[in-house]
């Protein structure tokens, strides 16, 4: 009796030691996707998904398609696929944030300063006075030459897919402390709180000159005069509360300002066929819904600014062309070296067709 209960126990040490090392062995994704149980017996997907910015659905519009994204993958996927938001770049920063999904399980939101050290070629889309209006922007980003090349390239490099844009608050406008912009030559001798190497390029080229700054410095940056400027869409004016020690701003539609939805290749590739097909098009509904809020209210943050202190002045075609023949080259000169200048020109071609399409 006794050595058939040693036996007996000693089956299930066995069986139980097999499994530790088949988990141990099995691959991350396959981890990941089993999630927990749900009442069905049917296993949940738990997935994580950063981005920069408070929770906040009114003031932040990566938020807004961040819980749109959720909600709708909840639907599509009847509850079996949940979206773990992070807001407020809870994961990490920029950087940080694009090498996890890179290597693990997760969605993240990434802007160009993070975007821009893994793939600089996206940085075309930041080309100054690149597209007319918000139609123009939707045609660049659903079905050009060089968004579906973005795209294929994207995912070769970086086993990471390339799956929407996130509008976070419409075009870019000019802000600063010292005097009124109404042509490029008002930008010299100003110093201008830049994101990037691409925003110290694009000062440059008007003549200024760019410091780069994180978001959460730019406030006391600007309070502080260790930059007199920036430059940003009104929503983020509002939601850093920079109207407060901001004098001018400049309705320039510099450029079309946007996000981009990443998702882990290994992951999405390791889900059904009907739940890849499910997140695809959460990813393009939220893109929508998410431009239609954006877009609705730019001209009612554009109104608090103003009523705020702010003296806001919308150039005219004539000096949107000064800006644009002057921002360009520089820009572009720039562009050139960072990556194959074959980019610039589908970029260009690209934006061209899209604006020309958008005005018909």
């Amino acid at each position: 009796m006794e050595n058939s209960k040693f036996a007996q126990k000693r089956h299930h040490i066995l069986v139980i030691s097999c499994l530790l090392i088949f988990m141990v062995f099995l691959p991350v994704s396959q981890v990941f996707a089993a999630g927990q149980s749900d009442a069905s017996g049917e296993g949940i997907i738990e997935v994580k998904m950063s981005y920069n910015g408070p929770a906040d659905e009114a003031e932040n519009a990566v938020h807004f398609y961040a819980a749109s994204f959720k909600r709708l993958v909840a639907e599509k996927t009847g509850n079996k696929i949940d979206v773990i938001l992070y807001p407020n770049s809870q994961l990490g920063d920029e950087e940080q944030r694009m090498e996890q999904v890179m290597n693990d399980p997760m969605i993240n939101i990434a802007s160009y300063g993070g975007i821009g050290t893994v793939f600089p070629e996206l940085y075309g889309a930041t080309i100054p006075f690149l597209l007319n209006s918000y139609d123009a922007g939707r045609l660049f980003f659903e079905d050009s030459e060089y968004w579906n090349k973005s795209k294929v390239e994207f995912q070769k490099r970086l086993g990471v897919e390339l799956v929407e844009v996130v509008e976070e608050g419409g075009f870019v406008a000019f802000t600063n402390s010292k005097k009124p912009i109404h042509s490029p030559s008002d930008f010299k001798g100003m110093m201008f709180r830049a994101m990037d190497d691409s925003q110290v390029a694009l000062y440059k080229s008007f003549g200024a000159s760019g410091t780069p700054v994180p978001w959460t410095e730019v406030y006391t940056a600007l309070q502080t005069g260790v930059a007199d400027g920036q430059m940003n869409p009104p929503m983020y004016i509002i939601m850093g509360s920079l109207y407060e020690v901001q004098k001018y701003m400049i309705l320039a539609n510099v450029q079309y300002s946007m996000q981009y939805l990443l998702i882990n290749g290994d992951w999405i590739n390791s889900l059904s066929t009907e739940h890849r097909e499910a997140i695809r098009e959460a990813a393009s509904e939220a893109k929508y819904l998410t431009m239609a809020d954006v877009e609705a209210r730019v001209e009612e943050r554009v109104a608090f600014i103003a009523d705020s202190g702010v003296e806001v002045y919308t150039p005219t075609a004539s000096e949107l062309n000064d800006f644009r023949n002057i921002g360009q080259p520089g820009y572009i000169k720039w562009l050139e070296k960072q990556f194959d200048k074959e980019w610039v020109e589908i970029c260009l071609s690209s934006a061209e067709l899209a604006n020309k399409k958008a005005a018909e």
